[in-house]
């Protein structure tokens, strides 16, 4: 029998100033997946710093954690391996100065299909759908920014 374990995941709900929220359109193991920013908790690290580092390492732009916004409260079994339980961390985030990446205007536009492509793009916050994402996770996340409006004050 494999052993089960836990995947932390830590994510940042980035707003500009249009209300339009960041997301990541990415391809791994042969499938076109749309999520928040951020990833996975090394150990030895808090989920604060792993969430700068990530977006350090994603865009290339320093972030300030505004406020924790949403931690898993149900189980949920990773879409990568049936033996995982994930749980992810959301917090508001706020870029220090303009990112530092290509922003696309189309879902999945990538220059090249290639393991781990990776390319960002806004959704306005009142287009957002919870259908916009591939995950679980991800779409209880976008109803209750939804229903609590709460990235539009």
């Amino acid at each position: 029998m494999s052993e089960k374990k836990f995947n932390v995941r830590v994510y940042g709900l980035l707003v500009n100033e249009q209300h339009d929220l960041l997301v990541t359109d990415e391809y791994h193991f042969e499938k076109c997946i749309t999520k928040f920013p951020g990833g996975g908790l090394h150990f030895g690290e808090g989920t604060i710093e792993c969430l700068k580092r990530e977006m350090m390492e994603e865009t290339n732009t320093e972030v300030d954690i505004v406020r924790h916004f949403y931690t898993t409260d149900f189980f949920q079994v990773s879409a990568f391996n049936s033996t995982h339980q994930v749980i992810s961390i959301y917090y508001l985030i706020r870029a220090q100065k303009p990112l530092a990446v290509d922003i696309k205007k189309k879902r999945f536009d990538f220059d090249s299909l290639t393991e781990g492509a990776q390319l960002f793009r806004w959704i306005s916050l009142t287009d957002l759908k919870k259908d916009d994402f591939t995950f679980p996770i991800d779409q209880h996340v976008a109803e209750l920014i939804l229903r609590q409006g709460i990235l539009l004050r």
